[in-house]
């Protein structure tokens, strides 16, 4: 299954009130840039957050996933307007810079 339109229209939404946000495809799925960083991938439907120090502060019982098996793990599925616009300010800082990986 791959990512539906329905669901990237519902993550622009989503992350609306942020400046800067970006979708890009890759191999069939999405990266979501936010101010020139990666900062999720958006996968079958799923938003798979890159895991920071703030992520796991805001949300310390957060549901995780990778992207295919033994992959890094990620976080799965923020459908809060609010927590996504907070986590993605919150992890700006923590992220790699474009291009660059952990």
């Amino acid at each position: 299954m791959s990512t539906t339109k329905e669901y990237l229209s519902f993550l622009s939404e989503q992350l609306s009130s942020l400046d800067e946000i970006s979708f890009r495809p890759m191999m069939g799925e999405y990266l979501i840039y936010y101010r020139g960083k990666t900062a999720a991938y958006v996968c079958d439907d799923r938003l798979l957050v890159r895991p920071t120090p703030s992520e796991v502060k805001l949300l310390p019982d957060a549901e995780y996933d990778s992207m295919t098996a033994g992959g890094r793990k990620k976080l799965l599925r923020v459908d809060n307007k609010e927590i996504l616009t907070e986590l993605f300010t919150a992890m700006y800082d923590e992220l790699p810079q474009r291009g660059k990986t952990k």
